[in-house]
């Protein structure tokens, strides 16, 4: 086993396929998810459906009476018993719920802290198989033995987690690499276990405290569907290759290569890479990294994936992220490994969750409301007069007076009571999407309990609303700026500048300048300049309250001081003291 400091690029997990393929040449065929065709399989074999759903029904039930009777003690060694209970309950169970324990352990604000440090062992410090399997499935994928195509290769993994293991190994006349190894059987354990599990959902749905809007098993096949998919790794070897495309211009984010002819569905190897885990603060301030600098890479790499590229990392838990000496301005460097469980969001829906954020900024809970209804959290038909003050109740207070207070863990509380009490449903497009966004969160409160990830996206939306670098954001802005009259919104303006301006890591006005002068003079800028002229002429005559009040707040915002301390403490962050 590594070092807590050196990791495989790559993770442990991932791979998928019929054990039946033999090297590289057949493994062609895309094994895909198929809950009824499942299901009718299993019950065609009673002795295994029977067998299994008694197996997990007595561990879930016996797990659930001791927790139940003991979870309220106040003695932390019971509580660490009981952690180290659920651990070894998930892991007896196999990869489904291993899985679901993973994502529990992005969660500290639902999970005790004592049981947290017990689940966060599903991420990659699971038990392995045996060594002679791994050989054999690398063989049969590649089509050669172990000693023919690699000069250095381990007599043991360096990490096991539920889907797979992971070797560090040198090729002939090459770099170290990470080689990943698909469990046996994998593709029958899942479709066998996800058919129970979604038959224990459906049937106990009506006797949980659940106000999801659609039935817990379209989020079993959701979850099935991503598994699938996680599981094949010639899949997971496109989408490392189009994630590092997608940050080739990004230094704080790093992704490992494939290597292409080392790898197959059931074998991936990448490049190797060496880094400290997010997972323990005091193991990152012991290598001199800074906590809160890679959460801010993270956050606003997320924000790339979800609100620019539309393709995103479904599964970024800390045994996924790891960190790299140095960093780029405010930014840590981050690898991101394992994109096995990867996602794309729609343009529609990532243009409305730009918006809602802006919306959110500007506190505009009506126009929130109408974002709610356009992603489908909301019924088209709903009457959002009784809403709109709900929102502003659980959103608005929170907000404060500055965005570094905001307080996610408060929110989630409040925001899961009203879902109770107004007919919002989370689609089920959204599962991987919220996944995603939970478990960067759950990695910030692990790392920084005073982190406040919105004070870090408000200013990433800002700065791109006001640059209007492409084409959709300048449409969001002008729909930003000017209500449904046309009528210049001068409140809304200023509340993105001084966003921009309180943005600690980057508080420099300057390049915000730059981009709105070359946006307003620019050829992209007619439909803005074209606003602006429309809503300061009323009646044939100058509305000269508007066009006063915009130049008052320009000379506010940008006035040669600021701008000139800017670019002073840009040249010498010295001089930020004085």
């Amino acid at each position: 086993m590594s070092t807590p400091s050196t990791v495989a690029s790559g993770g442990p997990e991932g791979s998928r396929g019929p054990e039946g393929s033999r090297g590289p040449e057949g493994n062609t065929v895309k094994v895909a998810y198929d809950p009824a065709a499942d299901l009718r399989a299993l019950l065609l074999q009673p002795w295994v459906l029977v067998g299994r759903l008694i197996s997990i029904s007595w561990q879930l039930l016996a797990l659930a009476v001791v927790l139940t009777v003991r979870g309220n003690s106040s003695d932390s060694a019971e509580q660490q018993r009981l952690g180290k209970r659920i651990l070894t309950t998930l892991t007896n169970l196999g990869p489904c719920f291993i899985k679901v324990g993973q994502a529990l352990s992005t969660r500290p604000d639902l999970v005790r802290r004592d049981w947290l440090e017990q689940l966060t062992q599903l991420q990659d410090n699971l038990p392995p198989f045996p060594h002679h399997i791994a050989l054999a499935t690398i063989e049969a994928e590649l089509g050669a033995p172990v000693e023919q195509l690699f000069e250095d290769f381990p007599a043991a993994p360096v990490a096991a987690a539920s889907l797979g293991q992971v070797y560090r190994a040198r090729p002939y006349g090459g770099s170290w690499v990470a080689v990943k190894v698909q469990r046996p059987d994998l593709e029958r354990i899942l479709r066998r276990d996800l058919v129970i599990i979604r038959l224990l959902a459906v049937t106990t749905a009506p006797l949980l405290p659940l106000n999801l809007g659609f039935g817990l098993g379209e989020i079993i096949d959701e979850f099935g569907r991503s598994l699938f998919e996680e599981i094949d790794y010639r899949q997971e070897a496109a989408n490392a290759e189009r994630f590092a495309d997608l940050f080739a211009g990004n230094p704080a984010v790093i992704v490992p290569r494939v290597d292409r002819l080392l790898s197959a569905r059931r074998v991936l190897t990448t490049t190797w890479i060496n880094g400290t885990k997010l997972q323990n603060r005091q193991e990152l301030l012991a290598q001199r990294l800074d906590p809160s600098s890679l959460i801010r890479t993270g956050v606003i790499a997320g924000l790339q994936q979800l609100l620019e590229f539309g393709y995103f990392h479904a599964d970024p838990h800390p045994g996924n992220l790891f960190a790299l000496p140095g960093k780029t301005g405010a930014l840590g460097h981050l690898a991101y490994v394992d994109f096995g469980m990867m996602d794309s969001i729609s343009d529609h829906d990532r243009l409305t969750l730009t918006g809602a954020v802006v919306h959110l900024i500007n506190r505009d809970f009506a126009g929130l409301a109408q974002d709610f209804v356009a992603l489908g959290f909301l019924n088209p038909k709903t009457d959002l007069e009784a809403i709109i003050p709900a929102l502003e109740q659980v959103l608005g207070g929170a907000l404060g007076d500055s965005v570094g207070s905001f307080n996610f863990k408060a929110i989630t509380d409040r925001f899961s009571e009203l879902m109770y009490a107004y007919p919002f449903r989370v689609p089920a497009r959204f599962a991987l999407i919220i996944r995603a966004v939970v478990s960067q969160e759950g990695l910030a409160l692990r790392l920084d309990p005073s982190f406040r990830i919105i004070g870090v996206a408000y200013p990433y939306v800002a700065r791109r609303l006001l640059a209007g670098d492409t084409a959709e954001m300048r449409e969001k802005l002008l729909e930003v700026l000017f209500d449904r009259q046309g009528r210049l919104q001068i409140e809304r303006l200023e509340n993105l500048l001084a966003v921009v301006e309180k943005d600690d890591s980057s508080p420099d006005l300057l390049p915000v300048a730059g981009a709105g002068l070359k946006l307003l003079l620019g050829p992209e800028g007619s439909s803005l300049r074209q606003r602006l002229l429309l809503t300061l002429v009323e009646d044939d005559h100058l509305d000269t309250d508007d066009l006063r009040a915009l130049l008052a707040l320009v000379r506010r915002t940008f006035s040669p001081r600021k701008l000139a301390g800017g670019l002073l403490a840009k040249l010498n962050p010295l001089a930020a003291a004085f």
